[in-house]
């Protein structure tokens, strides 16, 4: 409220927060004063006050706020300041906030330190988007789900090959949202499984596997991270494998040995028609069998013939789309089903395994190494309490599931694709006997040294392996570091696929890439010939570790029983198709022959 007429308004006592106000000369006796409360009391009317007002020490000069060349206000100190010296020029504030919180240092350099933030995330994001900017180029996706509704799943490989011919060598593809780059053609694969090995050895997680017992230190060698532990566990396992035969002529007179009984067990079939599948599965599996357990089993035993059928189911199952769906989707493992569903094979098969390594444990003498799992036992024993160690029974159970399966499913599957081409084509057949009996005979064994006279037979497998593509998208690499590949960027963390098929059937490297044709591997002399392009084993740091002994049992296997035997489709069924199943591992469509004793 104002206050009356003849009343002068009290001049509060502290009144130097005023915007504007001039500096003044402090005494101990007197007031600080404003210019705005001094401009008032000369304006009060004459009339009784309550109070005297106190009189300034100075007056403030009449002249205006100026500007100075910077185009700011200033006002010129009254000479009677003993703080300034005469007619020095100062801003006027316009901000009460600055006089109340000046700019203190620490303010400037959180400022400055947040402007190097943000450039720094500025040139990183223009870095980065200068790298994606080359990512390889993919089919369009949809949110969450990516491109596998779109996708092929059962016949994947040959739906990369119509990816390839629109997206060209290297390509993206998105399942859910997982980011998966494939990689096709002899340059591109060399390139990322050669070349790049450093960067693409890594394997992904697969969540799958958290089912079994798969963990650090614990995860065998196929699926196991690229690092420490799977570079012990791989040379521990190829040294062993050598110490009990793998290279050498003691390994070679096992599998002769086996194939003697396999040749037993073909002429008992010799009249009906029969399915080969658990008489070449039983041969195949004997062999890394008496690496492994230091035994074979026989044709017969029940026991193991639900293990060879399991080998059937473990393959249908996982060229599936819910595996593969679990693995993007772990939650759905926990659906009722699903988990019987999907492993319901591997737990049989698993217990079987489990069973051999427990029988070994119990009879186990440190003195006497009979078998490889004898000689990991020896290994964990030396290292037992070290919790970092790789040498543990967990992944004794994982490298023993890895060399059984692996080294008996894909040979026996090789065999089974020979004998159905053999029926498909009699006259191949023959020429392969004829080369035979002109170099081995029909009385003596086959042996390794044999190979190097035998150019047709050899060029006959080679194509075996090549139409069979037995593992077309061999086993998933993952990027362990930023990389590029065909000049493409390929970011850390990015799941890579090889597709063996653009290589093994590339209509611009083979004659006839989708016939049977073993002349692709034969010169004008028929001479045997090497081609780059023949990588049935993939290539790399990652490269099959029983290679040696696959090619071992293909050789010695296949030029036994054609040396004894002669194959034919039975009279009362139709052709055996060429088609396969399709999926992660490919086999051939169930089918049957006849076998007649030469």
């Amino acid at each position: 409220m104002d206050p009356p007429a003849g009343e002068a308004q009290d001049a509060p006592p502290h009144s130097n927060n005023h915007i504007g106000s001039p500096i003044q000369e402090e005494g101990p006796h007197q007031e600080p004063l404003t210019s705005s409360s001094s401009s008032s009391s000369a304006a009060t009317p004459a009339g009784p006050t309550r109070e005297k007002a106190a009189t300034p020490a100075w007056q403030p000069t009449s002249r205006p706020p100026q500007r100075d060349q910077a185009g700011i206000r200033t006002r010129e100190l009254p000479p009677q300041s003993k703080h300034h010296s005469r007619g020095r020029k100062v801003p006027v504030c316009r901000s009460k906030a600055t006089l109340l919180h000046p700019a203190q240092p620490g303010t400037s350099l959180a400022t400055l330190a947040f402007f190097f933030i943000v450039l720094a995330l500025l040139l990183d994001f223009t870095k980065r988007r200068r790298s994606w900017s080359r990512y390889p180029p993919g089919p369009p996706s949809l949110p969450f789900f990516g491109n596998i509704l779109q996708a092929d799943v059962k016949h994947f490989p040959e739906y990369c090959n119509k990816l390839r011919k629109k997206y060209g060598d290297v390509f993206s593809f998105q399942f859910c949202w997982d980011n998966v780059v494939i990689i096709n053609g002899l340059e591109s694969v060399k390139e990322g499984l050669i070349t790049k090995s450093e960067d693409t050895s890594d394997r992904p997680y697969f969540p799958i596997t958290d089912c079994y017992v798969y963990k650090e230190n614990c995860a065998g060698m196929v699926l196991a991270k690229y690092g420490q532990s799977w570079k012990e566990v791989r040379r521990f396992s190829l040294s062993t494998l050598r110490d009990f035969g793998l290279g050498k002529k003691s390994l070679e007179e096992r599998v002769m040995e086996e194939a003697e009984f396999l040749c037993s067990a073909l002429k008992s079939k010799s009249g009906s028609p029969f399915d080969p599948y658990l008489m070449l599965n039983n041969a195949v599996s004997n062999v890394i069998c008496s690496i492994i357990f230091g035994d074979r089993f026989e044709y017969d035993d029940k026991k193991f013939l639900t293990v060879m059928r399991l080998f059937e189911d473990i393959i249908k199952t996982t060229g599936e789309l819910l595996p593969q769906l679990v693995n993007v989707v772990p939650a759905l493992v926990h659906i009722p089903g699903v988990k019987q569903k999907i492993f319901r094979a591997h737990n049989k098969l698993f217990d079987f395994l489990r069973g051999v390594i427990a029988e070994h444990k119990e009879g186990w003498d440190p003195n006497v190494k009979r078998d490889f799992i004898d000689a990991f036992l020896e290994k964990v024993e030396q290292v037992k309490g070290d919790p970092s160690s790789s040498f543990n029974e967990p992944n004794l159970f994982l490298t023993v599931v890895d060399l059984f399966t692996a080294g008996s499913g894909t040979t026996s599957t090789t065999l089974r694709f020979g004998l159905l081409y053999m029926i498909l084509y009699p006259n191949l057949q023959i020429r392969v006997q004829e080369e035979i009996d002109q170099v081995i005979g029909r009385e003596r064994q086959p042996t390794m040294d044999d190979r190097a006279n035998m150019p047709y037979t050899s060029a006959v497998l080679n194509e075996i392996q090549r139409c069979g593509d037995i593992l077309p998208l061999s086993v998933p690499h993952m990027t362990s570091r930023d990389t590029e590949i065909h000049g493409f960027f390929i970011p850390k963390g990015t799941t890579l696929m090889f597709n063996l098929t653009s290589i093994l059937k590339d209509e611009s490297i083979w004659e006839n890439p989708y016939q049977f044709y073993p002349e692709h591997f034969l010169d004008a002399d028929g001479q045997l010939i090497k081609r780059d392009a023949f990588m049935p084993f993939s290539a790399g740091r990652r490269v099959c570790l029983g290679e040696q002994m696959a090619k071992m049992n293909l050789f010695l296997f296949f030029t036994s029983i054609f040396q004894k035997f002669t194959f034919h489709i039975p009279r009362d069924q139709p052709r055996p198709s060429e088609m396969a199943t399709g999926g992660t591992i490919r086999a051939p469509l169930p089918y049957q022959l006849c076998v007649e004793v030469r």
